[in-house]
């Protein structure tokens, strides 16, 4: 069974137990999982079930489906992701975007925990992605292309959409939270970074680091999907704060800013559809 073949079955499967035909698509973070709640009529699938879904062992990260409504528009979230440094094949990492986007999912909402490195950057800070930077060592089309899924050569030009931008800034000052844009790095992990790795990722022009987010939105563009990006900055980057860093800081930032996330989402989804 090739890699289509496995998205389809996990597509089948998702079709035979609900009848929600999701436009809009989520990714929830590292703490960000209580936005599932605000999901209407929702049918819940845990990964576990969903045939070649992987299992998730972060703290942080659920490891559910939840499919329903925002509004008037209908989602499909994914509650926590699995990670390149859990072990996971690439492929295997990717995959829940690549069901999203054949269950016809048009636009994807990626969010993420991560460390800052902006000066201007705060904890607790809700940062609109405007580029990132893949330093995983890791390119999720790297092998044989299947032209069902995407081109061979995708354009990476914008991977996050202007427009959503655009779209997310407004809402921030709409509900009183600073409008911040930045540019987001992957590495591998799982350890964090040094110091002296941290200026030099600011050298390059990173705003925020993070494990997670760029191989899945190389894929959806891959896939044409329209994509947005957020992300939490739950902690200042080694060597910006005197204090060590840890994932229990993560998780309690991320517990702090939920009001903010969940009002900022609740209003901006309904306007990716």
């Amino acid at each position: 069974m090739d890699q289509f073949e496995r998205i389809m079955e996990a597509v089948g499967f998702i079709k035979k137990n609900c009848s929600v035909l999701p436009r809009v698509g989520v990714v929830l973070g590292s703490g960000l999982g209580e936005f599932a709640d605000q999901v209407l009529d929702k049918t819940v699938l845990a990964y576990a079930d969903i045939p070649h879904f992987q299992k998730v062992s972060v703290a942080g990260h659920v490891g559910r489906l939840v499919l329903g409504r925002i509004g008037k528009v209908a989602v499909a979230v994914l509650q926590g992701r699995y990670h390149y440094y859990e072990g996971h094949d690439i492929q295997d990492v990717v995959f829940p975007v690549r069901v999203l986007g054949q269950l016809g999912v048009k636009s994807l909402l990626l969010t993420n925990a991560a460390g800052g490195i902006g000066r201007e950057l705060r904890p607790g800070d809700l940062m609109v992605i405007r580029d990132h930077i893949n330093l995983m060592g890791i390119n999720p089309l790297r092998g044989a292309n299947d032209e069902r899924l995407g081109p061979r050569f995708p354009d990476m030009s914008h991977v996050y959409d202007p427009e959503f931008q655009k779209l997310i800034a407004g809402a921030q000052k709409k509900i009183g939270l600073a409008a911040k844009k930045g540019v987001y790095l992957a590495l591998s992990g799982p350890s964090y970074e040094t110091p002296a790795e941290i200026r030099m990722l600011a050298t390059l022009g990173a705003d925020a680091v993070g494990m997670s987010t760029v191989p899945e939105a190389v894929c959806a563009r891959h896939m044409g999907l329209r994509v947005a990006g957020i992300s939490c900055v739950t902690n200042l980057a080694a060597g910006i704060s005197s204090q060590p860093l840890s994932h229990q800081e993560v998780t309690e930032t991320a517990e702090r800013v939920k009001n903010d996330f969940i009002r900022l989402l609740s209003l901006v989804i309904p306007r990716l559809a």
